[in-house]
């Protein structure tokens, strides 16, 4: 029996589940954060025509979050683990309302620019945030559904945001959808405030049991008082170990394919299928809801059931990693259809596929990271991933501008896929914790070939 099943079967039940009100939370903020990142999708034929941009020239702008965004992940990762989440996020979340407003009231591209690049930067914590969270709030057999909460989220927006961004666009313009999910943000803010602390901070307060305090350590939690006294040594201690690349890279490869269809996905049902911005916002949402369900029920539920029943949580993880990146490849289905209902069920059953492998991913991070670490892990991870994601609507951009189609812009992320699987397989190895650098020899070796 595996070691998560045996903590599950022998520990006793904790009294209360605030750990999961802590996942709504992280969640909730996910969810917010990503109508900050499809509002501009949603609203681009009218910011294009406002501002006679090419698709080219959209694709950067874009991009253009992401350029600050995946510049800091590595710094945003070492610095949380240095400063802590509640700090970091408080500051993040009211940066990035800011930014919001911002787009709301630019008279220009150059400023619209300059306002997803601050975007880009207040968000920048936020998911090295939640899988560090993660790694404090929950035990081990629970990390699965835990991350596809917040994983979740970020399909979930756009099957909510998406419809509702795109009526607003068409009834106060595009400049509406921005003070909308500005207004959200800010409200998101005040809640993160007043509701989220640490583990150790809640419990002495009294607003955690010591039950499921206990609970949560005795699983696996992570040490949220543990910071490597030497950061940038131990930054250069992940950067040469093959288990942090071949999961940076595997998980990489699905951003390719996540950010081309975040970005250019109501263009693509636009431009190509001919449809109106509401037409292509309810088309938006369907591969998206597919994909919310397949994260939730396949990533989380039903990773954290295998494990819990007994079987090894190594091969659980990777198994169905692998099997959600080769299902992935179905999004190259879409480049040989004319047909806007033909393209969406290969849409669906590709972006399902890849959204029940992401949270499974990201849940790895906390997994592998030496104590104290999981914000470098998360940043390293993070970061490769995002420059993957600056890369697909620029990429995409350009292949639409040249050829007049999205149909090479589709078969270019299936290779990019085949290629993540690859170092999923052959790079990644066991998931299991990599040893912290000040508790072994300072020459300690690269793992040895997964077996």
């Amino acid at each position: 029996m595996s070691q998560a099943a045996q903590v599950t079967r022998n520990s006793v039940r904790p009294a209360g589940n605030i750990r999961w009100w802590i996942a709504g939370v992280l969640g909730l903020g996910v969810l917010i954060n990503y109508f900050d990142r499809i509002n501009l999708s949603v609203a681009s034929q009218p910011l294009s025509l406002e501002f006679h941009l090419n698709p080219f020239t959209l694709g950067i702008v874009f991009s253009a979050y992401l350029w600050s965004y995946a510049l800091l992940q590595i710094p945003i990762g070492v610095w949380l683990d240095r400063i802590g989440i509640p700090w970091m996020m408080r500051v993040a979340t009211i940066l990035w309302s800011v930014a919001t407003f911002l787009t709301a009231i630019a008279g220009g591209l150059g400023l619209v620019i300059v306002a997803r690049i601050l975007l880009g930067i207040a968000e920048a914590p936020a998911f090295p945030a939640c899988q560090k969270a993660t790694g404090y709030w929950f035990p081990r057999q629970e990390r699965g559904l835990c991350t596809s909460t917040f994983d979740g989220a970020a399909k979930f927006s756009n099957v909510i945001g998406v419809p509702v961004v795109a009526f607003i666009v068409t009834q106060f313009g595009w400049q509406g959808a921005f003070w909308f999910t500005g207004i959200v943000s800010a409200l998101y803010a005040v809640v993160f405030w007043i509701f989220y602390r640490n583990p150790k901070v809640m419990q002495r307060k009294g607003q955690l049991s010591e039950s499921e305090y206990q609970y949560i350590h005795e699983g696996g939690a992570q040490d949220e008082d543990f910071v490597p006294k030497n950061q940038v040594a131990n930054l250069g201690y992940l950067l040469r170990n093959r288990k942090v690349w071949g999961l940076t890279l595997g998980f990489s490869a699905y951003g390719y394919s996540f950010y081309l269809l975040l970005t250019w996905l109501p263009n693509y049902l636009e431009t190509q299928m001919h449809m109106s911005v509401l037409k292509s916002g309810y088309y938006t949402a369907i591969p998206w809801a597919v994909a919310t369900f397949t994260d939730l029920v396949i990533g989380g539920w039903l990773v954290d059931r295998l494990i819990a029943q007994g079987y090894e949580p190594n091969r659980v993880r990777k198994t169905l990693l692998v099997i959600g990146m080769l299902l992935g490849l179905f999004v190259i289905g879409a480049a040989f259809t004319s047909d806007p209902n033909l393209a969406i069920i290969w849409i669906s059953l590709g972006l399902g596929g890849l959204a029940f492998a992401a949270p499974i991913g990201s849940s790895i991070v906390a997994l592998i990271a030496p104590e104290g670490s999981v914000g470098a892990v998360g940043g390293i991870v993070n970061f490769m991933n995002n420059v993957l994601g600056i890369l697909a609507p620029i990429v995409t951009g350009f292949i639409v501008g040249v050829t007049g189609s999205f149909a090479i812009g589709f078969v270019v992320a299936a290779v990019v896929l085949v290629i993540g699987i690859l170092c999923y397989i052959f790079l990644l190895g066991r998931i299991e914790q990599i040893p912290s650098p000040e508790r072994t020899s300072e020459d300690l070796p690269l793992e040895a070939p997964p077996t």
